[in-house]
């Protein structure tokens, strides 16, 4: 199949423009197998074009039923056009291939019925034979596969881009056709049912010509139609003469001649000449003059292709044609009394509404409507007597049906004894065989009616099966290929995905820089006054107000919301004024942090620990948890570390007897711990809410624990370890436990009892390490006589839940359960060295104890802290 699509870029605009090819194609030369020798075929070989006439169902009401349309396939956009014939200048619709797939239907009904199924609707077609299916499918599975992988041709220099992917194109497009050979061989071309040749074929006929048309498209339709009739009326007055003059032969010649040639040029300019001699025994002079043809829909041919067909076959193209344009005109005529009968019912309407409008009284206004009110009420006795004839001709249909099936009851009896009538005369017909089949040596013969129906009941089933193994072929290919083509899509968009994550965290980074450098400003200029100082404070309020104008404009990729998994506000709500700025910052590095660890963190280690199996201690455990446990896996993980320490104090049903006890008699420090309960991380929505049910559950585990351990009893610090442990665990009893692994097990005795002992011990021991490890900061708290222990004092007795960030804070959490109390030490110098910088910076002793108030929060990577500061000081 060779050829090429031809589209004409002035041709007539119509409402179904947008489906419409884009751009003109190259005309190229189609030379038919057998051409004349004197022409000259191209070096180049013309890329396959696909196009034929395939049968299109749809519609509605009456007119729903199959539809003969020509298809043609568009590489540029990767859709399929159709029109009614070969010649129209409009395309009536299109299917987009690119997210198609297809799937040919061995149980149908008629033989050739395959499907294109695309996200928005369901394509069912009809091909003539089996093999045109065939070939259909495999093609358009090949258009596909090419539009997919052919890259991207820059606007300038394609020949050059073309040339570059030229060869790895190639080579992918063969590795495809090889693969989907392994599934189905492939189809040769149909010759004459497919491609450049078949728009010679007649039209398939169908039952009605108006059933072809369009309503949908009728626009079009009625623009190709005035379209082929302003291009046959010239070419009809031009050949008429000829025609009649000439001998037959030649009258021959001249009626295959005509419909084969068109023309690309612009309408309304002189056409050119054919660059090819014609012969003038073949072609009169009269006919070689005049105006030519132009189609949008079909290729454009060469002289040589009318040359190379014999007489005979101009003839019959020509009657074919004659009764193709004989059925059109038919229906065009009725689609014209269907116009014309609305459009007298329009000018009445408009005579009336007229008469209405220019009257000069009232009183010819009212007859005027009197008399629309007569035609009324004329118009409502005409439809009452046409819905009494409706319902008389329902009922005559219902006894016409009556004796119709009488009548099909009467027939079945009759061919049921006609069956039975040629049994009996089959039985008699084999034994008169059998007696006459007496002679010595010769078989008998076995071929009796049972035999010739299972027979023929195999060979259907062979047929059957061949259906379905060809279908399973296919479909096998198909999903193959659609398989590919996703992954393909897939790996794109994760990297598009991956590239503007990193765009959108570098923003973020842009943006905390310059809101940085605003609050450094801030700080240098203090409070003086003037312009300078005006100009800072009104760019600090545009930078504060930026997050609600981009919230409605752009869309994120991986947006922060106002609180994470465990209830936390993601961003601090600071009460003064000043501390509003950094708190922008703040969210502005979370985010960043979040976008850029998505990706290339956050998903190997969640792959690290799925494929870690049962948990049991060693070095790759260690590390893991101190690369943080993932959230789906932070409670197995939790339960397994707090299950190590108190196995020697867990005894089941402790929990409830405990609880059962609280009941019984009121504990001492009932009245603390309900005083405590609604100061318990006022940022979590899960303690905040009146309906939530944490504050009741975190109750009755810290009176468990008091009756659990009487020595202790309560403290002020266990309801945020408490609390910790029931966000996570979810269960009661799991979070008691949890709480009696860090009170009676990782943490030193007496670290919560009245006097605090070994909580004022681990701040002196953190002091000696903060004078070893960072000298230069200790010296600088020093000279203004800063007392680390009024911020660090709290982080130890709750760790650090008061002050780090949720997603920081639960990483330390990990690692505390599994190391113990070395793993706060650790993360409290990194917090220091993290931070020493800004901290010298402070001259003030004032300003360095507010910035110590806050400035764990504005930690943002857990890594960074571990990676630089931690390392050196492990253990």
């Amino acid at each position: 199949m060779e050829g090429a699509l031809e589209n004409d870029p002035k041709s007539t605009p119509s409402p179904s423009e947008s489906t419409q090819p884009p751009g003109p194609a190259r005309a190229l030369k189609v030379e038919p197998p057998g051409d004349a020798e004197g022409c000259v075929r191209p070096l180049e070989t013309a890329p396959k074009k696909l196009c034929g006439y395939l049968s299109k169902f749809g519609g509605k009401g009456p007119l729903r039923g199959w539809k003969c349309r020509w298809f043609f396939y568009d590489e540029k956009k990767c859709h399929l056009y159709y029109s009614r014939t070969a010649q129209d200048a409009n395309p009536l619709d299109s299917i987009d291939l690119s997210s198609a797939v297809f799937d040919c239907k061995a149980d149908a009904e008629e033989e050739g019925t395959f499907e294109i199924k695309t996200p928005s609707r369901v394509i069912t077609l009809k091909a003539a034979t089996k093999q045109v299916m065939l070939y259909w499918l495999q093609q358009l599975q090949m258009k596909r596969w090419e539009f997919h992988n052919s890259p991207p041709a820059p606007p300038a220099t394609p020949d050059v881009a073309l040339a570059g992917h030229g060869p790895t194109l190639h080579l992918e497009l063969g590795q495809e056709e090889a693969e989907l050979e392994e599934f189905l061989c492939p189809v040769k071309t149909p010759t004459g049912l497919v491609g450049a040749a078949a728009a010679f074929q007649p039209v398939p006929a169908m039952p009605s010509a108006l059933q072809n048309i369009s309503l949908k498209h009728l626009g079009t339709e009625i623009q190709n139609t005035m379209h082929n009739i302003c291009g046959n009326k010239p070419a009809q007055a031009a050949g008429h003469g000829p025609l009649v003059e000439e001998s037959s032969q030649s009258g021959e010649h001249q009626k295959g001649e005509q419909p084969l040639t068109h023309d690309a040029s612009t309408p309304g300019k002189e056409p050119e000449e054919s660059p090819k001699p014609v012969p003038k025994s073949s072609l009169p002079t009269s006919l070689m003059q005049k105006p030519k043809r132009q189609s949008n829909t079909f290729p454009f041919f060469s002289d040589g292709l009318a040359r190379s067909r014999t007489a005979q076959e101009k003839v019959v193209a020509l009657e074919q044609q004659v009764l193709v344009l004989t059925k059109e005109l038919k229906s065009q005529k009725e689609l014209v009394l269907i116009l014309h009968k609305a459009l007298e019912a329009a000018q009445q309407e408009k005579r009336a509404s007229s008469a209405y409008l220019a009257a000069a009284e009232d009183k010819d206004r009212l007859e005027l409507v009197r008399h629309k009110v007569r035609q009324i009420a004329e118009l409502s006795r005409q439809v009452e007597a046409l819905e009494q004839e409706r319902v008389r001709l329902v009922h005559e249909a219902g006894l016409r049906e009556q004796q119709v099936q009488a009548l099909q009851q009467h027939t079945q009896l009759l061919m049921d004894k006609n069956q039975a009538k040629q049994q009996v005369i089959c039985k008699l017909s084999e034994k008169l065989t059998e007696d006459l089949a007496q002679s010595p040596g010769q078989p008998p013969d076995t071929s009796d009616g049972n035999f010739l129906s299972q027979q023929e009941m195999i060979e259907h089933l062979k047929d059957d099966m061949e259906a379905y193994r060809t279908q399973n072929r296919f479909l096998n290919s198909e999903i193959h290929q659609v398989t590919k083509i996703w992954r393909k899509v897939a790996e794109k968009e994760k990297a598009l995905l991956t590239k503007c994550a990193y765009l959108q965290a570098r923003n973020c980074q842009v943006e905390s820089k310059h809101l940085s450098g605003l609050r450094r400003l801030q700080e240098a200029v203090g409070t003086e006054a003037g312009d300078f100082s005006e100009l800072l404070q009104q760019l600090i309020q545009e930078a504060l107000q930026w997050e609600a104008g981009e919230a409605s404009d752009s869309v994120e990729l991986s947006p922060i919301s106002e609180y994470d998994d465990y209830g936390f506000l993601t961003v601090p709500d600071y009460e003064v004024e000043d501390l509003k700025l950094l708190a922008k910052i703040q969210a502005l590095e979370v985010r960043s942090h979040h976008l850029l660890t998505l990706e290339a963190v956050e998903r190997p280690l969640r792959e690290r620990w799925a494929a870690l199996g049962e948990l049991m201690p060693s070095a790759e455990l260690k590390q893991l948890l101190r690369a943080g446990v993932p959230r789906e896996h932070r409670p197995r993980v939790w339960r397994w570390l707090v299950h190590r320490r108190v196995r020697h104090l867990h005894s089941p049903g402790c929990y409830r007897e405990l609880l059962a006890r609280g009941q019984a008699c009121e504990h001492p420090a009932a009245r603390q711990i309900e005083l405590d309960l609604n100061r318990t991380f006022p940022t979590n929505k899960y303690f905040t809410c009146p309906t939530s049910s944490f504050p009741d559950r975190l109750r009755r585990v810290l009176l468990a624990f008091s009756w659990q351990n009487p020595t202790i009893g309560y403290c002020q610090g266990l309801n945020r370890l408490a609390a910790i442990a029931l966000l996570v665990l979810e269960d009661e009893e799991s979070a008691f436990w949890c709480l009696v692994a860090i009170v009676e097990n990782i943490l030193p005795a007496e670290y919560y009892s009245k006097t605090l002992t070994a909580s004022q011990v681990d701040q002196r021991v953190l002091q000696d390490l903060l004078s070893e490890k960072l000298p230069r900061l200790m010296a600088h708290l020093g000279q203004h006589h800063v007392d680390l222990s009024l911020i660090t004092f709290n982080w130890f007795l709750v760790v650090f839940a008061d002050s780090l960030i949720s997603d920081i804070l639960l990483r330390v959490w990990d690692a505390f359960l599994y190391e113990g109390t070395k793993v706060v030490f650790r993360y409290a110098l990194a917090i220091f060295k993290y931070n020493e910088e800004e901290i010298l910076r402070l001259q003030d002793s004032l300003e360095i104890y507010q910035y110590l108030r806050f400035f764990t929060r504005t930690i943002c990577d857990s890594r960074l802290a571990l990676a630089g500061c931690c390392a050196p000081y492990s253990s």
